[in-house]
């Protein structure tokens, strides 16, 4: 099986457990997943399969949409409800406080993951070292919040809605909330609600999945908001040796679909080029050759 198959993945399994499960149901050994979603978290998993492993960087560098509860007047260690409470507080923030929070928090700026993350340091997950008592520094990284508003509101709890770049830590941006508040606060439920062009809409629950209901999304059908060129059999024979095409060995494809949900391209988006087959197979991903206007087929799917 070579595509995606997206999983409306459920509270409690790992998103190793479901790559491991999917491998048992669809009788394939190459599965990855595009990006973690923790156990307490649930939602859109894409796992590619086949050669669709390929692509997997440049699926998971996509734009992610949450909505995320948080539970105000208490802290973890792990930032969600999962953790050990380090701190309580009866204090509960106004609501015009936690937009103001949020609002603090949009655009780029480096974020630093939680102890309790997948994040490798010196060979070893910071949350194996953490779970340890050894420490834990894990270095910032970039991160973006594209869109953010409060859905819900109890006084006790907050359900937002969230638009972010890859990497993003929501667990982070809630602990910090509740820091600037005043209050404290841990994340206490997570729904992962789109990854890149793949939407719940698209995705099966774990039943269908292990019951052979799901479908894969062909590899012609990813990566669209990517710019494309179709080459004729000459070249596909030179896409298959990894050979450069130059501009008389290709022409433009027709536009495919809008790129993603909300409009924005992919990171990556005019680096890369797909390359079609004459019956609008994905190919390869060409990068700019050395030569202005030749393609050089980087990643090769056939």
């Amino acid at each position: 099986m070579n595509g995606v198959v997206v999983v409306d993945k459920p509270r409690g399994p790992t998103s190793h457990d479901v790559v491991a499960a999917a491998r048992r149901a669809l009788r394939e050994k190459s599965i990855g997943h595009a990006g973690t979603l923790d156990p307490l978290a649930t939602g859109v998993l894409v796992l590619a399969c086949g050669k669709a492993t390929r692509l997997v960087r440049f699926l998971s560098a996509a734009d992610k949409e949450y909505e995320a509860t948080l539970r105000f007047g208490v802290t973890t260690d792990t930032y969600d409800s999962s953790g050990q409470t380090v701190a309580e507080s009866s204090a509960r923030p106004a609501r015009e406080a936690v937009a103001a929070a949020l609002a603090s928090f949009m655009g780029a700026r480096l974020q630093t993951p939680p102890a309790y993350s997948a994040k490798k340091i010196d060979g070893h997950r910071a949350y194996d070292l953490a779970r340890q008592s050894r420490p834990v520094e894990v270095s910032p990284a970039r991160v973006t919040l594209l869109a953010s508003e409060i859905l819900a509101w109890s006084g006790d709890e907050a359900v937002i809605r969230l638009t972010c770049s890859a990497g993003f830590y929501v667990r982070t941006l809630v602990h910090e909330i509740g820091q600037l508040v005043g209050t404290g606060a841990c994340l206490s439920a997570l729904r992962r609600t789109r990854s890149g062009t793949f939407t719940l809409a698209s995705a099966v629950g774990m039943e269908a999945l292990m019951t052979g209901g799901a479908q894969a999304i062909p590899m012609s059908e990813l990566l669209t908001e990517l710019s494309a060129v179709l080459v004729d059999a000459d070249g596909v024979t030179r896409v298959l040796h990894g050979r450069d095409l130059s501009r008389q060995q290709y022409r433009p494809a027709p536009p495919g679909p809008p790129p993603a949900a909300d409009g924005t391209p992919s990171a990556g988006a005019g680096e890369w080029t797909r390359v079609l087959g004459p019956t609008g197979d994905l190919l390869a991903l060409a990068s700019p050759g050395q030569v202005p206007g030749v393609l050089h087929p980087a990643v090769v799917l056939i």
